[in-house]
């Protein structure tokens, strides 16, 4: 099997052409693949599929390290519109793909840079999912015998934001993985430890549903900038900058 390692903002990937090559990944054989140490290592395997519609360029799959098939991801994306171009697998700029709930178009630039539409953010409680009488800004959860104030957003896939003082000193590696698995989040979640900087500024680590904290989450920038909490406080217009670090 042939494969690329590739990343963006260090959030890594091992992607793999299904297109031209018959491969069948097995979640024990993604989790052995994801291994730091005795695999490949990587946050998510991203494998490229023919279309199952004659209208579209492929189908995009995406594992976790722990072997679970997701929905979306952002830095994914990215990677996956170079890699088809790179391996001549097409030559188009904008590259139609579904995904495992929806579509997506990947726009490569003429500077080759890549641009991802990632769709209308959702808050309702059953779209993410999240357990919930109804739809408000903010939820107040029990974990880890703290209570916590926290919003709720689907990109496709389910994230939690929560709001700290300083991402640098937050609990990002004891309460992430409480609150990934926490009930009230029937699929999981993408944990986001957001730090508002100044009004057009955030700082963010995420804590990943299946790999745990990674150096970034292109899905988990966009839900910080557009949560409803983090737009009261950072404004409509917010830069992004990468996990531990401002600019």
């Amino acid at each position: 099997m042939q494969f690329s390692k590739m990343h963006g903002l260090g959030n890594d990937f091992m992607v793999v052409d299904a297109v031209t090559q018959n491969v069948f990944f097995s979640p024990e054989l993604i989790r052995r693949l994801a291994d730091r140490h005795l695999g490949v290592g990587f946050d998510q395997l991203l494998v490229v599929e023919p279309p199952y519609d004659p209208e579209l360029d492929f189908h995009y799959r995406i594992f976790n390290a722990d072997g679970s098939e997701v929905a979306q991801c952002g830095n994914g994306a990215r990677c996956f519109a170079r890699f088809v171009r790179l391996k001549g697998l097409t030559n188009k700029r904008d590259i139609r793909v579904s995904t495992a709930n929806g579509r997506m178009v990947l726009t490569v630039t003429d500077d080759d840079l890549v641009r991802v539409n990632m769709g209308e953010p959702n808050f309702e409680p059953s779209a993410v999912p999240f357990r919930a009488n109804k739809a408000e800004k903010t939820y107040i959860m029990r974990a880890a015998e703290q209570t916590i104030l926290c919003g709720v957003v689907s990109m496709g896939n389910p994230h939690c934001v929560i709001q700290v003082d300083d991402v640098d000193t937050a609990a990002v590696e004891t309460l992430g993985p409480v609150l990934e698995s926490h009930e009230r989040f029937p699929e999981r979640a993408n944990i986001g430890f957001m730090q508002v900087v100044k009004r057009e500024h955030i700082r963010l680590r995420v804590y990943e549903r299946g790999a745990g904290e990674t150096q970034a989450c292109g899905s988990g920038r966009v839900c910080g900038g557009c949560s409803r909490d983090s737009a009261r406080f950072a404004g409509r217009r917010s830069t992004r900058g990468t996990p531990r670090r401002s600019s």
